[in-house]
C-alpha cells in the first residue's frame, strides 16, 4: 500500500470515528430526554391513579349516604302514607289538643258539654302534607349535613 493511500484511510477513519462520536453523543442526549420524559409521565401517572383512587373513595362514600339517607326517607314518607291511610280509613284521627266548649244556653255549666276539637278532611290531608314536606327537609338538611363532614371537611 502507497503512503497516500494509508492517508487517505486515515483520513476516512478519522471521518467515520467523528460521525460515530457525534452519532453517539446524539443518541445519548435523546436518551436522556426520553428518560426524564418516562420519569415525568411516569410520576404524572402515579399522581392521576392516587387522585382517581380519591375520586372512587368519595363516589363510594357519596353512594353510601344517599343510599341510607333515600332510604331514610322512604321509611319515612312511608310512615305518613301508613298514617294517611288510616285517617283516611277512620282508624286513626288528627286531633288538635285544645277544647271547644259547646254552645250552651246556661252560661253557668261549665266543662260538662265541651267537645274535642277535631279537623276537617282537607286540613288533615293539609297536616299530613306538611309532615311529609318536613321529613324531606329534614333528610336532606341531614344529608348535606353529612356531606359536609365527609367530603368538604377532610
Amino acid at each position: 500500500m502507497a503512503l497516500s493511500d494509508m492517508n487517505t484511510l486515515t483520513k476516512v477513519l478519522a471521518g467515520l470515528l467523528a460521525i460515530s462520536a457525534f452519532w453517539l453523543w446524539w443518541v445519548i442526549d435523546d436518551y436522556d430526554k426520553l428518560s426524564k420524559d418516562y420519569n415525568t409521565a411516569t410520576n404524572q401517572l402515579s399522581q392521576q391513579v392516587e387522585i382517581n383512587k380519591d375520586y372512587q373513595a368519595r363516589i363510594t362514600r357519596l353512594n353510601q349516604l344517599d343510599i341510607k339517607y333515600t332510604q331514610e326517607l322512604a321509611s319515612a314518607k312511608n310512615e305518613i302514607d301508613r298514617l294517611r291511610d288510616d285517617i283516611r280509613n277512620g282508624t286513626k284521627r288528627v286531633y288538635v289538643k285544645a277544647e271547644c266548649p259547646a254552645a250552651t244556653k246556661n252560661s253557668t255549666e261549665s266543662g260538662s258539654n265541651e267537645a274535642t276539637a277535631r279537623l276537617n278532611k282537607a286540613v288533615e290531608q293539609d297536616y299530613l302534607h306538611l309532615r311529609e314536606m318536613i321529613v324531606e327537609n329534614e333528610q336532606q338538611t341531614l344529608y348535606l349535613q353529612d356531606y359536609i363532614r365527609t367530603e368538604c371537611l377532610k
